[in-house]
């Protein structure tokens, strides 16, 4: 999510808002955005519901792991209308999907309105 930061700006000059989203706890959620100075929305999952529907959930843990519901780290990009024109998740949390092509791909869909 802090990733996000360095390229928010760029994002914003082609039109997307950027808001983050994590399964974590409310006051995680505070704690994390306050200590990191973000200045986007961060959204809580609530029992990983959207990450679960998405189909970006890790398999990787079971249900019952205090693990189970983590995503694989990624990008949703929705249009106005709250459709997905995009989607990238990298399996394991280590690595993250290459920021610089990510921006350009959401550039091209954002000029071709799509």
């Amino acid at each position: 999510m802090v990733q996000l930061v360095s390229h928010q700006e760029e994002l914003a000059n082609i039109g997307i808002a950027v808001a983050g989203m994590t399964y974590d706890a409310t006051k995680v959620l505070a704690d994390f955005h306050a200590a990191e100075n973000l200045n986007y929305p961060l959204l809580r999952d609530q029992d990983a519901q959207h990450v679960t529907a998405l189909g970006i959930r890790s398999e990787e843990y079971e249900e019952g792991h205090r693990a189970y519901g983590i995503p694989h780290p990624g990008v949703i990009f929705l249009d106005g209308e709250g459709v997905i024109r995009a989607k990238y998740a990298v399996p394991g949390y280590r690595q993250r999907p290459p920021f610089d092509a990510l921006v350009e791909h959401l550039r091209g869909l954002v000029a071709s309105g799509s």
